[in-house]
């Protein structure tokens, strides 16, 4: 993966961070010499969003089958959770 340094993004701008794409899928933005950033195409980063989502949506079913859920009132809700807020 490529690293830009934030002084070369400050004076060369977007197309730094074209060139580190063209390369690579993303590239790591570091500042002061520590990796701060990582940038990627749209195209793959609503990738990876979908493959969040459908992990989301697969552990919930998961958790379903197991019985890992609770039935109630809207008003029991915020009873059980309120003290964990505090």
């Amino acid at each position: 993966m490529k690293t830009i340094a934030a002084n070369e993004l400050k004076t060369k701008g977007v197309s730094s961070i074209e060139k580190a794409l063209e390369e690579n899928g993303e590239a790591i933005i570091s500042v002061r010499g520590q990796d701060r950033y990582v940038v990627m195409a749209m195209e793959e980063y609503n990738r990876l969003r979908v493959c969040e989502l459908e992990a989301a949506l697969y552990e919930t079913r998961q958790q379903l089958a197991a019985g890992e859920f609770v039935e109630e009132s809207v008003e029991e809700h915020i009873a059980r959770i309120r003290p964990a807020a505090k």
